[in-house]
């Protein structure tokens, strides 16, 4: 082989290798600066923080994931900055055998400034999870700078436990509804709703309706017409007053 076929391979092979590690210009991922390349310091978005753990579900997990991460591509909005946090850095695995590598460790590491707390069901949200007081302590801090916090299906009674929903109504998971009651007879609770939107908080039914709840947050936050264009690029079909909800009037 001659050097200049050679060094003309060498030459594609170093082409190849950069576009496939991602220089297409794409958003990166940066371990230091959010999970989707943008800087969690930086006060142009919004930072929004989903609390995972073993046994998450995968649905009110990656619902309002797939719906906040969208509004990256929107022009002329505040976008959202989503990343994971967990008490490990090492692999939890939902509920459905899905594995994910946390962003962050909220027990050894300084956690970045979170404007949004999203809290997806787990498994045992309604038992062994509500006696995780390292995972609760964690929620409160959160909280008491959070513009908002959410929660989708049973991650209700995890704000429930934590006191966060002491004097708002919320919701849950509908054929957990009277186990919340239960659990918590001091809330005041809404029925057959899909969500509930009271001062910060917005608790849900969950399930596919997680796309719902977090489609109205954005309808909240940028108005109508991005929440319609966020929907189409899913192809949802959104329209709140369709809605069974909750919200501020």
């Amino acid at each position: 082989m001659s050097k200049s076929l050679l060094a003309g391979l060498l030459f594609i092979l170093s082409l190849l290798t950069f576009y496939g590690c991602g220089g297409r210009g794409d958003q990166q991922y940066d371990k230091q600066s959010g999970s989707r390349g943008i800087a969690i310091s930086d006060s142009s978005v919004y930072n929004v923080a989903f609390l995972i753990m073993d046994g998450t579900y995968n649905t009110e997990f990656t619902a309002p994931y797939d719906i906040f991460q969208h509004t990256r591509f929107r022009e002329g909005i505040k976008p959202m900055n989503t990343f994971t946090v967990a008490k490990t850095k090492e692999p939890i695995t939902t509920f459905e055998g899905v594995r994910v590598l946390p962003d962050f460790d909220y027990l050894t590491e300084d956690i970045p400034r979170i404007d949004i707390l999203v809290v997806p069901s787990a498994e045992h949200h309604l038992d062994s999870d509500l006696n995780d007081y390292a995972m609760l302590n964690f929620i409160r801090r959160a909280d008491s700078s959070a513009l908002f916090v959410t929660s989708h299906c049973d991650g209700a009674f995890v704000l429930a436990k934590a006191g966060l929903l002491n004097t708002v109504t919320s919701t849950t998971f509908p054929s957990d509804i009277n186990t919340y009651r239960e659990m918590f007879p001091s809330l005041k609770v809404a029925d057959s709703v899909i969500f509930v939107h009271d001062g910060k908080y917005i608790t849900s039914a969950g399930g596919a309706k997680s796309f719902e709840a977090a489609l109205y947050l954005c309808q909240y936050l940028y108005g109508e017409e991005i929440a319609r264009s966020l929907a189409r690029g899913l192809v949802i079909d959104w329209d709140l007053s369709q809605i069974p909800c909750i919200i501020p009037q």
